[in-house]
């Protein structure tokens, strides 16, 4: 708890209560007492959570120690001179404010916590000894539930996906003229972080608030803590996910699902203040125009060249659009990205990293602006998110848009919907943990193994002989792709073999050494990649005969559509790297 806390006073700022303790050489967290302490700390006692009379004596008590070490208290609260050897150097009396030394490498665990509409990548920094501090942090979160929505955790050996929100509700002071009136807010912003498995990159996905979508039926749990089914909604705008008609971020999450096919482990919502508060505590952004840009709808007033922005000034320039490319939502996305780009460079700059004072106030607004879905409720889960978030390198993080195009139903275009196949083969690269950036893969070995599965010879169609089973795909998917592969593509030794014993993620191909020529045939005919290619032994057919076996998995599209996942992205997908400047024209 800060002094502000504990009732002390206003103008404190936070970083100025953490002091070096010359016996340890860390940064503790000093809280200065109210009246003359103990010289010896009596037992600790356990209070409710935020209660100020417990928490303020807990911080007596933990200031008490090395209090001792530096000298006694004197009558009237004043230290006493510390003793020391003969001939040796005096020590800094405790609490003495001068010149502060060069702080050395912090141990504390550090949190890269995203924020949505601002995409705030705040580093919390969090000392072991500082409990007060922490329990403080933990009491500045809001947390809301997922309702079953997300996968309710992550894991250390798989890809990491977060949905970032930014809210237009005009909470928070000094909004007021921000905003849709009186409303409770859409999913005005709305990214996906995808983090790779092997941490050696991430995309972040911009998903435009226009957009046309279906909202699925959507189980919420209400303030008051009932439950209550929120019926979906065909063919609405997506920021329609949140807010309306009481619907929480856990709706939303379902959407982005339906949408892209990604299952998400957690969410992050943040409103306006979040671009105000986090930009003030990292000390500004650096940002860039090609042009002059006044905008009277989101006050933004900067002309051409390189500015430094936070607070309000920083707000203006996420919410300008109509100054800026067509004047739409699509140019406003890339202005955020080349933002969020260059926040995401300050933020990894040891001008922030090392220095305490900005850690603290990072620590202060990102707790306070953030709302988490309640599996990460606390700033040890918090860290542990982080620790997995802050692994790659920013060159590799990659900004992309969905792919869209105007609404041919409308005369007077207003809203977008996919533009199709560029949009699901972007899809695809993120499920399939595709790099968008030219990164060292960790398993390129493994890879090129794959590659090698489907170079040689290929038999003919008429010599493939196949079971197919159903793993997961649409009830009917075995029937429909043997008529297909029997009657377009001329695979007539096919049969459908049923239901298999257990479901699979992703469509596969068995086959004995053999029968590698098959095998390359139907990949070829079916679009499987090297990785569904599964070298192993036949099994006899109905007529018992040796055949090979497809398993369609739950990523089965339908017959004669392709499971190749595409290796670049395409041509007219707009993204851009987090590494780079640039301006906004």
């Amino acid at each position: 708890m800060d002094a502000q806390g504990r009732g002390r006073a206003d103008d404190i700022d936070p970083a100025d209560q953490w002091v070096l303790n010359p016996d340890t050489g860390e940064y503790e967290l000093r809280l200065a007492p109210s009246a003359p302490q103990s010289p010896v700390p009596g037992p600790r006692k356990s209070g409710p959570r935020g209660s100020g009379a417990a928490s303020g004596a807990a911080g007596a008590r933990r200031t008490a120690a090395p209090a001792r070490r530096t000298g006694a208290t004197a009558p009237g609260g004043e230290a006493a001179a510390p003793r020391r050897r003969p001939g040796a150097p005096a020590e800094p009396a405790a609490g003495r404010r001068g010149r502060r030394p060069e702080p050395r490498k912090s141990k504390g665990r550090k949190v890269l916590v995203w924020t949505g509409g601002s995409l705030a990548f705040v580093l919390v920094g969090v000392s072991a000894a500082a409990y007060l501090y922490y329990e403080h942090l933990n009491n500045n979160i809001t947390s809301v539930s997922d309702d079953g929505a997300g996968t309710g955790g992550f894991s250390k050996d798989r890809a990491i996906n977060i949905l970032l929100i930014g809210t237009d509700k005009r909470t928070g002071e000094g909004n007021e003229g921000y905003g849709d009136k009186g409303s409770s807010g859409h999913a005005d912003t709305t990214l996906v972080l995808h983090v790779s498995k092997d941490r050696s990159n991430a995309t972040v996905l911009s998903i435009p608030r226009d957009l046309i979508t279906d909202i699925p039926d959507c189980p919420t749990t209400q303030e008051d803590g009932t439950e209550k089914v929120i019926p979906g909604k065909q063919r609405t705008r997506f920021n329609q996910s949140l807010g309306q008609e009481d619907r929480t971020p856990s709706c939303t999450m379902r959407t982005i699902t339906e949408l892209t096919g990604l299952k998400m482990d957690h969410f992050m919502v943040a409103d306006f203040n979040a671009v105000k508060t986090l930009t003030s505590a990292v000390g500004g952004v650096d940002v860039c125009l090609a042009k002059d840009i006044k905008d009277k709808d989101s006050k933004l007033d900067l002309p051409k060249g390189e500015h430094t922005i936070e607070g309000e000034q920083a707000l203006a320039f996420v919410r300008t659009r109509h100054s800026v490319g067509f004047g739409g939502d699509l140019s406003r996305i890339e202005l955020q990205q080349q933002f969020l780009g260059s926040l995401m460079r300050k933020l990894k700059s040891n001008d922030t990293l090392t220095s305490p004072a900005k850690m603290i106030k990072l620590a202060e607004a990102g707790t306070k602006a953030l709302t988490v879905d309640s599996q990460i409720s606390t700033i040890k889960k918090l860290a542990d998110l982080g620790a997995e978030l802050g692994k790659f390198d920013t060159k590799n993080l990659t900004f992309a848009t969905v792919p869209v195009v105007d609404n041919p139903e409308e005369t007077v275009k207003a809203t977008v919907v996919l533009k199709q196949p560029q949009a699901q083969q972007l899809f695809a690269m993120v499920r399939d943990d595709v790099s968008l950036t030219e990164v060292k893969q960790q398993k390129k070995k493994e890879k090129a193994a794959e590659a090698a599965r489907l170079k040689g010879s290929k038999a003919p169609a008429s010599e493939v002989r196949v079971r197919i089973l159903n793993g997961g795909a649409v009830a009917g998917s075995a029937q429909e792709t043997l008529s297909w592969l029997q009657v377009e593509e001329g695979v007539t030794k096919s049969e459908n073999a049923g239901n298999a014993p257990a479901e699979l993620a992703k469509t596969t191909l068995e086959y004995a050494p053999d029968q590698a020529a098959q095998a390359r045939r139907l990949a070829a005919i079916m679009g499987l990649s090297g990785s569904a290619l599964k070298p192993g032994e036949s099994v006899d057919n109905s007529q018992g005969l040796p055949a090979m076996t497809l398993t369609l998995g739950k990523d089965f599209k339908g017959a004669g559509v392709p499971l190749t996942t595409p290796s670049k992205v395409p041509d007219d997908v707009q993204k851009s790297t987090a590494d780079k400047v640039e301006c906004a024209k």
